[in-house]
């Protein structure tokens, strides 16, 4: 029952109560003499199986919180639910809840008397719940299945080994027989496991197809070891039945089994036989003894050999193999302190072998026992396995026994024993003395050797050693205090403590030699006097020690006595006695300083008397409480008050061991705990220091108070003085350190308050504080000198020299030049210094409160009069100068004249540069105003040729390289071999730990390159595409280490991600590269695709150079034509290639268009909305242009009419051709471009006109003017230009110069173009920095992976918001948008040219200038790109820092949600990649640094246990193999 329901019921035991239940119970549940039932009150089930039993509580039951239940039950008329009842409700409980139950021990452990296992349906119920319940066995309620309980299994049992083989089993008898799986069944269970494979045998019913019961199954494999380990005797304990273990009978060894050496392991092994069970309990525990065939050593008595005597070694073994004709016989080897020692052996039988008689040593005299490594060798290179790691001890009877008890209380194995005459401890045959008739009984029989087990030894001539002393024992407690420092060691005895009270009770530790052997021997043989010191044997230490508890003295009358220690015997041979005396003493106090404190304890008080050193403890108490042990010495004892329990006075007790000390006249008076009111001036600089006014009540009462201050991290404290109760004066505490800012109009701190013993209510108080800023001073000069006359004041500038705080407080301060203080004027920003007549150097230092600064050093030099000689040179160069004036006047009149002439001619060019600056600037303006609406309407509906998944990912993961080896299968010749090695090797790096250390193993190799690291990086995330799961943990891992390595170098953490320096950082932009390709497509590829489309139409609007890439319009300063290009906009009609009966396609070409450009804006207009790759190339297709039906020609970049002028040669235009506005067109192929054409006069005439430009006029043959016009072969080492030639030829002519304008007007157009493209800049920065944008969520990659950033920077500490902004941007905007940004081919089917490229390269470093935190300051030097959006990027910033902080603020991402994302993603693209491939390609690295991996993975312990380097070496073999 609760206890809410039987506090208000009374007891349940009363006899009417009782009566009334039962007979309540027999109406509703019937008989109930002769059944259990259950009675469930509030919350708890109770079994009641008579009245004369006690009720059994068996479960707790959740019925109503917070009400009482009510008497009144009722059960439901099935008999199935109780109904209870409260003052507010009715609840129904079911009577039982067997379903909560998932094991048989759990539901027959529940005692719920309703529930049993119904045993072949492998569930908890009811018994009317479970299928043919009544027959035997098939429902039981008892905890223990025995044999004979199993039920009827007619319709047949099955056995599963853990579902790799599912055998028939078969019943004989009331016993299962199942057969083990066969050698080839066998196979894959136990490759690669090692050693020992432990699987579950499952019986499994073949009528309700369920398991009911389970074993372990141990199958073992020898066949792994050169040397066999040891086989265990038995399976253990097993779950259902027992079992005899299976081996894997598999060839061990590189050795010839055929030759005449045995082999290692026996060549029968027991072969795979049914097994048989003793019962089918599912709770039945036995264990099985095996006879195990490997040869090994086994355990017997412990191996003690002393050294330096001769002596045999007899090893029980079993199963070694006999020695053949021609092999070397057994041999035993000590590894003896790193030295091996071989000595012959003599196999007696394969149980038992001996290492022949010989001698061991080892070096040191302090080593009494020196466990050895001892193993057998059979046959030279055979190792006998030593399972139990049998060693050999080897001993010396002298060391570190150098008395009679040292000797004898050694371990009776070692066989060491005293040798009187000798005097030392030896064996028995090494001593030389015979039977003496004066020595004791026991050492004349032992013939002057005496050891422990020769009877009641005990030696002679105990004695306490002046160097071990006698001292007190460690303290125990605060309330008893013993001595926690014995003195240092010195020549002379010293006694310690050397007093103690009368009244005993002192613990006296005697230190010394031959102290008995067993406690009894000295149990009533220690005495101070007269007086004795009983033992205490918990800690006695044999012949060694004796801690003994001195009895009370009040009756010995001697003041000093010696401590004597008598063995059994007080005989002058058994007997020792102290160099120093004892003296007893009577210690008192006589005053206590303070006397008096705050009731929350916490005073420093001394107690003066005399002897208060005396004695081993002491315990002091202010009135019941104790007061803290600290110190003492003869003359005081220094402890801390405890808290009072109200004020007033209280009596000091102080108990030395038995002394009681009591004075009644000494007293502590409790007053009440002191308090603050008040803190003048409530203000201070960072750097503290300055005096402060404190004023409150009882401040006396506290001997050294102090004020502290905690802001941020820091945290400081300054000494107070207490002038009286209510004043005291402090030291502002620093608080400079913190990483925290300042305001100047003050900043309050997190804490201040006091510490005053233990009042804890004024560790931090509710007082206004404020720090202001330490002030700031300016150097003295750059070079830190400054030279001034004596007469000269120092003026020291600065700023917040005069906080602005509240009151009439100011902060004083002082200048020092040199020692020396100065007269100080304070003003805001300046201090004036003036100092008395100093000369010479001195360092200027100024002070203000904790404040100190040295501006630099002042040198003073002294004045002086000018010398004669110094006079006369001033005056000699004084003429000179003059004459030279007069010079220069009349030069200058004469070249007047000419600069006036000058002057007019470059008026004149300036007034016609202005005017065409203004023309261009105004024609810049017009462009802007129109071009904007007119590029949104174009672009709107274009359609967006996003690439493949498989295309995207090769182009970010494998730049450059179109056909790479994971797109396709491998080329090998044994495909089979390599590909179980590949199996193998992929089986490898799906573990961690190998995946860690090869990747880190490959980074520390210094041949290892970037592009190596990055081919690494992409080809194991190509592999691991559908373990993105997996692969994602690892990359959690390796960023990790990243972060500790970075932090660990001292490096600036923003430095973080910054480069592509490790494997790591290109796993996550792979990473992100395959997790974001949804939320390109579906939201940020369109604005990006608008963008590109916008920057390629807007350079096509005006001239682009073909041969430099400079265009006129442009982003890129470095990519701007820099002068004035004449052009007009023509429109061609163009014949559609697919259809020449279509209607033709209009065009707005350039006539200063090369005929590729004109090529490439026809097939743009002609195939718009195509991808680029599924269109004709330029390149193969020719420009016709057409004049009526007959007429046409071929128009090229280069042919016979291309002009040259020395050795430049301009490509041809349309200009060139002279090609008419509304001309028509066509682009026909290459190959059907060689056609003939009429002689009709009307072509004829048509090219008359270009007859003359024809260089191959003069041909005799006619038709050669009809035919294309073939690039003539022309003469080597002429210079191709276009629009403008390269300038940094020395031959342009002096003409093209006088044709242009100041380059830098032209940066106007820089202006021109990115307000056109403004819009579509802002739409692609916005729909990245979003968090929600286009309908599309935020992808889960960037806010798992952004939380993990955050989690790093918290374990490390790191609170700087700078930091972790740098590392979000460096991880996901540096590492995968700006990739994109720039390279927009790697997302959609697109052809990206040398201007566009430099375009998108501004936005990029636009977009990582957005999110950087750092402040660029912008000059008339800056970089135009820089200069173009520096109004724009604040805004950008400000998107940044709102996109990071809304997703900080969104709720963490599950590991449950993040699997299940990270699984839908490695099942979309499982099979984008061939895995073997990539496989392949990774295992490359394997060969070239297979030294180092494999060193890597034996170093390494966790690889050890995994077995991680044999593996590799599996798969190098079976690689070689295949090769």
């Amino acid at each position: 029952m609760s206890e809410g329901y039987s506090g208000r019921r009374g007891s349940v035991g009363r006899r009417e109560r009782r009566e009334r239940r039962e007979k309540r119970e027999d109406q509703l549940h019937g008989n109930y003499h002769n059944k259990s039932f259950n009675l469930i009150l509030n919350c708890q089930r109770i079994l009641v199986n008579s009245v004369s039993q006690p009720a059994l509580l068996y479960e707790n039951v959740v019925v109503s919180d917070g009400s009482p239940l009510l008497r009144d039950l009722l059960f439901s008329p099935d008999h199935q639910y109780l109904y209870a009842l409260t003052d507010k409700q009715v609840t129904r409980v079911p009577v039982e809840s067997c379903e909560q139950y998932t094991s048989c021990g759990a539901c027959l452990g529940s005692g719920d008397p309703h529930c049993g296992w119904c045993v072949l349906h492998n569930v908890c119920s009811r018994k009317d719940r479970c299928e043919r319940a009544e027959e035997p066995q098939r429902f039981t309620t008892r905890l223990v299945l025995q044999t004979q309980n199993v039920p009827s299994l007619s319709a047949g049992v099955n056995c599963s080994f853990d579902d790799y083989v599912e055998t028939e089993g078969r019943i004989y008898g009331g016993r299962i027989f199942c057969l083990s799986p066969s050698t080839k069944e066998v196979a894959p269970i136990t490759q690669d496991r090692g050693d020992r494979r432990v699987i579950k045998l499952y019986l499994k019913s073949k009528e309700t197809g369920k398991k009911f019961a389970s074993v372990d199954f141990v199958f073992y494999n020898c066949s792994v070891h050169q040397s066999a380990p040891p086989l265990p005797r038995s399976v253990g304990n097993l779950t259902s039945s027992t079992l005899i273990p299976h081996f894997n009978k598999r060839a061990t060894g590189s050795r010839d089994l055929a030759s005449s050496s045995p082999p290692l392991l026996p060549s029968r092994f027991t072969s795979p036989h049914p097994f048989l069970s003793d019962g089918l309990s599912p709770r039945h525990r036995s264990s099985l003894t095996h006879t195990v065939e490997c040869p090994q050593i086994l355990p017997s008595t412990q191996i003690y050999i002393p050294a330096g005597v001769m002596r045999p070694i007899t090893l029980l073994a079993q199963n070694l193999p006999q020695p053949q004709s021609g092999q070397r016989n057994y041999e035993c080897i000590f590894h003896i302190q790193g030295s091996s020692h071989s000595v012959p052996a003599l196999r007696f039988n394969s149980t038992s072998i001996q290492c022949q008689k010989t001698t061991y040593d080892y070096e040191g005299s302090d080593i009494s026992d020196l466990p050895v490594d001892l193993s057998v060798v059979w046959n030279g290179n055979f190792v006998i396995d030593n399972p139990f790691n049998i060693q050999a001890h080897l001993y010396k009877c002298r060391a570190l026994r150098d008395s009679c008890g040292m000797c004898l209380k050694a371990d009776p194995r070692f066989e060491c024993g005293w040798c009187v005459q000798d005097k030392k401890c030896s064996l028995r045959q090494e001593c030389t003395g015979g039977g003496n008739s004066h020595l004791p009984l026991q050492l004349a029989e032992g013939g002057g050797w005496m050891h422990a087990t020769s009877g009641n030894s005990r030696c002679t001539h105990p004695k306490i050693t002046k160097d071990c002393d006698i001292k007190a024992t460690p303290p125990q407690s605060d309330a008893t205090v013993l001595y926690p420092h014995p003195p240092p060691p010195t020549p002379a005895f010293l006694l310690f403590p050397e007093t103690g009270p009368r009244q005993g009770g002192t613990r006296v530790t005697i230190l010394g030699e031959n102290l008995g052997l067993l406690f009894r021997d000295i149990q009533m043989g220690v005495r101070l006097g007269k007086v004795p010191c009983v033992p205490i044997e918990e800690e006695y230490l044999s012949a060694e020690r004796i801690v003994c508890l001195l009895n009370d003295a009040t009756g010995y009358r001697v003041q000093e006595a010696q401590v004597e220690v008598c063995v059994r015997d007080c005989v002058n041979d058994y007997r020792a006695l102290s160099p120093r005396p004892f003296t007893f003493v009577t210690p008192y106090f006589t005053r206590i300083q303070p006397s008096q404190g705050p009731i929350s304890g916490g005073t420093r008080v001394t107690i003066e008397g005399s002897n208060l050193n005396a004695g081993s403890s002491v315990s002091v108490s202010i009135g019941p409480q104790t007061c803290h042990f600290k110190k003492r010495n003869a003359r005081e004892i220094v402890c801390v008050t405890p808290a009072g329990l109200a004020p007033g006075s209280a009596s000091v007790l102080v108990d030395i061991d038995d002394a009681e000390l009591r004075n009644p006249e000494v007293k502590f008076n409790y007053t009440e705990d002191p308090t603050v009111l008040r803190i003048e001036p409530d203000w201070s600089i960072a750097s503290g220091g300055t005096l402060l006014t404190v004023s409150g009540t009882n401040l006396a009462t506290i001997r050294e108070p102090k004020i502290r201050a905690k802001y941020g991290q820091a945290e400081s404290f300054h000494n107070c003085t207490v002038y009286n109760n209510s004043v005291m004066v402090c030291l502002a505490p620093s608080v400079a350190d913190s990483e925290l800012g300042f305001s100047e109009t003050g900043t309050g701190p997190d804490e201040i308050g006091f510490y005053m013993d233990n009042v804890n209510a004024l560790v931090v108080v509710n007082e206004t504080f404020s720090y202001y800023p330490d002030p700031v001073f300016e150097p003295l000069s750059s070079s830190g000198i400054l030279e001034l006359k004596p007469t000269s004041p120092l003026i020291l500038k600065g700023r917040n020299l005069i906080p602005a705080a509240p009151g009439n407080s100011r902060l004083n301060y002082t200048v020092l030049i040199g020692e020396t203080p100065c007269v100080l004027t304070l003003s805001e920003s300046q201090l004036l210094c003036e100092w008395p007549n100093l000369t010479g150097q001195h360092k200027v230092t100024i002070r203000a409160g904790g404040f100190e600064y040295s501006p630099g050093t002042l040198h003073i030099y002294s004045d002086s009069l000018l010398t004669l000689p110094a006079i006369i040179g001033i005056g000699g160069g004084g003429g000179l100068l003059l004459l030279v004036i007069i010079a220069v006047l009349i030069a200058y009149k004469r070249k007047s004249r000419d600069a006036d002439r000058t002057l007019k001619r470059l008026q004149l060019q300036m007034d016609n540069l202005e005017s065409r600056v203004a023309l261009e600037c105004k024609e810049a303006f017009a462009e802007l105003q129109t071009d904007i609406h007119e590029l949104t309407q174009e672009l709107d509906g274009t359609g967006i040729p996003f690439l493949d998944y498989r295309i995207y990912a090769m182009r970010v993961l494998f730049p450059g390289i179109e056909d790479h080896p994971v797109l396709k299968e491998m080329e090998v010749r044994v495909q089979a071999n390599v590909e179980k090695a590949l199996t193998l090797f992929g089986q490898l790096l799906t573990k961690k730990h190998f995946l860690l250390t090869f990747i880190r193993t490959l980074e520390a190799q210094r041949s290892f390159s970037m592009r190596d690291r990055g081919n690494v990086a992409s080809l194991i995330m190509t592999a691991l595409q559908g373990e993105m799961e997996y692969a994602t943990g690892v990359l959690k891992q390796l960023l990790s280490d990243l972060i500790d390595r970075n932090l660990e170098s001292k490096n600036h953490p923003k430095l973080l991600l910054r480069r592509t320096e490790s494997v790591a950082e290109k796993m996550l932009t792979n990473w992100f590269t395959f997790l974001l390709y949804k939320f390109l497509k579906e939201c940020a590829g369109e604005p990006l695709f608008m963008l590109y489309c916008a920057i390629k139409q807007q350079m096509e609007k005006g001239p682009i150079d073909a041969i430099t890439g400079e265009a006129r319009y442009s982003l890129s300063e470095d990519k701007l034509i820099r002068q004035q290009i004449d052009y007009k906009t023509l429109t061609l009609h163009c014949v559609n290639p697919e259809n020449e009966n279509a209607s033709e396609v209009t065009v707005k070409c350039l006539n200063c268009d090369t005929i590729t450009q004109v090529k490439e804006k026809l097939l743009d207009a002609v195939y718009k909305g195509s991808p680029y790759s599924q269109r004709p190339k330029a390149s193969d297709m020719d420009l016709e242009w057409r004049q009526g039906r007959m007429a046409r020609i071929i128009l090229q970049d280069e042919d016979v009419t291309t002009k040259i002028d020395n050795d430049w040669k301009r490509l041809n235009t349309l200009a060139h051709y002279q090609v008419t506005d509304s001309s028509v067109i066509a682009l026909v192929p290459k190959q059907n471009s060689a056609y003939n054409i009429s002689n009709s006069s009307t072509f004829t005439k048509s090219l008359s006109r270009y007859e003359s430009m024809l260089r191959t006029a003069s041909s005799p043959d006619s038709l050669r003017s009809r035919t294309p016009m073939i690039t003539p072969d022309l003469e080597s080492g002429t210079k191709l230009w276009h629009l403008v030639k390269n300038h940094d030829h020395s031959d342009q002519r002096e003409g093209d110069r006088g044709s242009k304008m100041v380059s830098e007007i032209y940066l106007t157009r820089l202006l021109a173009t990115k307000g056109t493209l403004q819009k579509f800049v802002d739409d692609l920065f916005e729909t990245i920095f979003s968090t929600a944008h286009r309908g599309s969520a935020l992808p889960l990659a960037i806010k798992y992976m952004f939380d993990f950033l955050d989690e790093q920077a918290d374990k490390h500490s790191i609170t700087d918001y700078d930091v972790r902004h740098t590392w979000k941007s460096n991880c996901l905007p540096l590492r995968f948008w700006v990739n994109v940004i720039k390279n927009p081919q790697f997302v959609f089917d697109i052809h990206k040219n040398s201007i566009t490229d430099a375009c998108l390269s501004v936005v990029a470093q636009t977009f990582m200038d957005s999110c950087s935190t750092s402040e660029h300051k912008l000059g008339k030097d800056s970089p135009s790109n820089k200069l173009l959006y520096a109004k724009d990027i604040p805004n950008y910033k400000n998107w940044v820092e709102r996109y990071y902080s809304d997703i900080s603020r969104m709720p963490a991402i599950s590991d449950q949600d993040m699997s299940a994302y990270l699984a839908e993603q490695s099942r979309l693209h499982l099979s984008q990649f061939n895995s073997m491939s990539a496989l392949h390609e990774i295992y490359s690295y394997i060969i070239k640094y297979k030294d180092e991996i494999l060193s890597a993975l034996q170093k390494d312990e966790q690889s050890r246990r995994q077995r991680l380097r044999g593996k590799l070496e599996q798969v190098i073999d079976t690689m070689a193999l295949a090769s």
